[in-house]
């Protein structure tokens, strides 16, 4: 057998194969070596701060300093341009939309306006614009809506905070939703700012300092993104003492007799969802896979050897290959068809939940109207109360429903089998007092129809907005 050095002077050639394939070996190992050396730079300069963050800094642009990347992504927040079939971030006026709303929240200021939540950098701007904000409201309105609100409560003292007025705190708060409600400023751990959310699960016996880094991402979340009521002295709390679902906080909420307001027509003691965003993705599939908030609504992105999240939170349908593709393998229209199939559904079913509503408070005032009594009414305003308060904690939530099709979907059959008993038990009523039916009901077909119907002045609500907005909000703006 010939050896290696008898081969190479037979074939002289292979030398300068096995030389020029040393050399291409060693210079693609170079280039990896100096990659890994390049991104692990990257990855140090990555966390080296530029200049320290003071606690219960506000300021977004102070923290974009140290970490431009995501403050650049967070800025693209400001483009409200993103429309899916339900929502995305442009503003959509809901009334306008669905103006049996109107009907269904008469005596309450929702019936003023309400519109689509645009991206976080227009909490505090979009709070300043809404009508609703003409009726006297407290300072746990702003809660939600900015960064100066943890500030103001280590200031004040969270009792305090809560204590004041929404006029009071105005001039304090200036910062939209960022970095310091979600992050402690020297170490970056995600932490949780509100401290109704603590004290929810405390009530639990569950320790909210022992949640994984998983768990956090999407807990950060649920500080704002949930049910929430205003508790004694305007205290924030969460309903969640018997559980998360509609059905649950609906009985945590009959045990104290809780009441958000009493129906302008029908009379019935009220209850307002908010915004349950977490208590319906509490109970979904993603939930029960350890899928968190982040991972679709703040994906993973990467540049250069640095991987950081994607702070633009906007609908994971507009990234659906960042969010959506990394667990689903499915063409990227087929994702988007599958979303839009389930949100039709949902769709559906709410539309006739609202329409069964708006009929029921308007019978209930008939009812009221010929003589009936308050002992004939209660099991009536009951059902009433339960059937909206349902409805609510599926439309209130975002996503129409996509957070947990089948879990929205069963709420709202339930719904609108509630407002079915109430019309029914109404029309023994109307037997009682000789009153015809079906009741000729008035034209709520347009937004301006039902405001009009329930008695709203539009026209000097707006009036004394615009008066507010040109006198009482410079003197705000230029307070800091």
């Amino acid at each position: 057998m010939k050896n290696i050095g008898e081969i190479s002077k037979q074939k002289p050639w292979l030398n300068w194969v096995l030389f020029f394939a040393t050399v291409i070996i060693v210079f693609f190992i170079g280039l990896f070596a100096a990659s890994i050396i390049e991104r692990r730079s990257e990855a140090q300069l990555y966390f080296q701060m530029v200049s320290q963050i003071p606690d219960w800094e506000p300021d977004n642009a102070v923290w974009g300093e140290n970490f431009p990347r995501q403050y650049e992504r967070y800025l693209m927040t400001l483009d409200t341009t993103f429309e899916s079939k339900y929502y995305g971030s442009v503003m959509i006026d809901y009334l306008e939309k669905y103006p049996e709303l109107v009907v269904m929240w008469a005596g309450y200021a929702f019936s003023r306006d309400y519109n689509q939540g645009r991206g976080h950098y227009y909490s505090v701007t979009d709070v300043h614009n809404t009508l609703r904000t003409g009726v006297p409201q407290p300072a746990t309105c702003w809660t939600c809506k900015s960064t100066d609100v943890p500030r103001m409560m280590n200031e004040l003292g969270v009792e305090a905070y809560y204590a004041q007025t929404w006029a009071e705190m105005g001039p304090n708060i200036q910062n939209p939703i960022g970095c310091q409600d979600c992050h402690d400023p020297q170490t970056m751990n995600l932490r949780i700012t509100r401290p109704a959310l603590v004290e929810a699960f405390a009530r639990q016996g569950i320790d909210i300092n022992n949640a994984t880094h998983q768990e956090m991402r999407s807990l950060v979340c649920a500080q704002c993104h949930v049910e929430y009521y205003f508790g004694e002295n305007n205290y924030l709390m969460f309903p969640w003492d018997e559980g998360f679902s509609a059905e649950a906080m609906e009985r945590y909420k009959d045990n104290i007799d809780h009441v958000d307001w009493v129906h302008a027509l029908s009379r019935a003691p009220m209850l307002k969802a908010q915004h349950p965003d977490y208590e319906l993705y509490m109970t979904g599939i993603h939930a029960q896979r350890n899928v968190a908030c982040a991972d679709c609504h703040m994906p993973y992105m990467r540049e250069g050897g640095i991987k950081f999240t994607d702070h633009h939170l906007v609908s994971p349908l507009k990234k659906v290959d960042k969010s959506c593709m990394v667990c689903h393998r499915q063409e990227e229209s087929e994702l988007i068809a599958r979303v839009y199939e389930q949100q039709d559904r949902v769709s559906e079913l709410r539309k006739i939940a609202e329409k069964n509503l708006a009929r029921v408070h308007i019978e209930a005032k008939f009812a009221w109207d010929a003589g009936a009594t308050e002992e004939e009414m209660a099991p009536v305003l009951q059902l009433i109360r339960h059937s909206q308060w349902r409805w609510d904690w599926v439309a209130a939530a975002n996503a129409m429903g996509f957070h947990s099709p089948s879990e929205a979907l069963r709420v709202l059959g339930t719904s609108i089998q509630k407002a079915q008993e109430a019309s029914l038990k109404l029309t023994s009523i109307f037997r009682k007092y000789d009153i015809a039916y079906p009741i000729q009901m008035p034209d709520i077909s347009t937004k301006e129809k039902a405001q009009e119907f329930i008695g709203l002045d539009m026209e000097q609500i707006r009036a004394d907005k615009n008066n507010w907005k040109e006198t009482v909000l410079p003197e705000w703006l230029g307070q800091h």
